[in-house]
């Protein structure tokens, strides 16, 4: 999975337009990969769009992921899926709109490692919602050499914003 990697500061930035290019680019990367949805951005740019006020964060893990491994603080939560057996969310697409405020509204979508927040970003696309991002390698990032995440890539590895309970 790509992601963008302009890895822009807000207070740098020259306005408006570095938030576009960097949401412009993720399509543009989706378009060329057929993604099914609006696009992949990095942790650092989805932080950054969230800071801005150009976007909105939601986790869809599970509210014991959230809890026990960590989440963003301030971030809204909308389960992918629940319980150990990780079935699918039949109200997903209802929850998220009720949340973000409807199907216009610009989304980055976090999970654990950027697979299930994939899945629920297409099912979002399919149910009409236009500018839905994964976040690429989620919260605990990719999969090390001893089979472990946490030691490459995703939020936390990257020191943006979080918190445990």
């Amino acid at each position: 999975m790509a992601a963008t990697t302009l890895g822009f500061d807000p207070r740098a930035a020259h306005g408006e337009a570095a938030f576009d290019a960097v949401l412009n680019d993720a399509r543009a990367q989706a378009q060329a990969q057929q993604l099914p949805y609006a696009g992949i951005v990095s942790a650092q740019d989805a932080w950054q769009l969230v800071q801005a006020g150009k976007a909105t964060l939601v986790d869809v893990r599970t509210n014991e992921e959230r809890v026990f491994v960590g989440h963003v603080p301030d971030s809204l939560h909308v389960a992918w899926a629940t319980g150990t057996a990780m079935n699918r969310n039949p109200r997903f697409a209802r929850e998220l709109e009720a949340k973000v405020g409807g199907k216009t509204a610009v989304v980055v979508l976090l999970c654990r490692s950027g697979k299930r927040s994939a899945a629920a970003a297409e099912a979002a696309a399919k149910a009409g919602f236009a500018n839905v991002f994964n976040i690429a390698q989620g919260f605990e990032g990719d999969l090390d050499d001893q089979q472990q995440r946490g030691h490459h890539g995703g939020w936390r590895w990257h020191s943006l914003p979080w918190v445990q309970e």
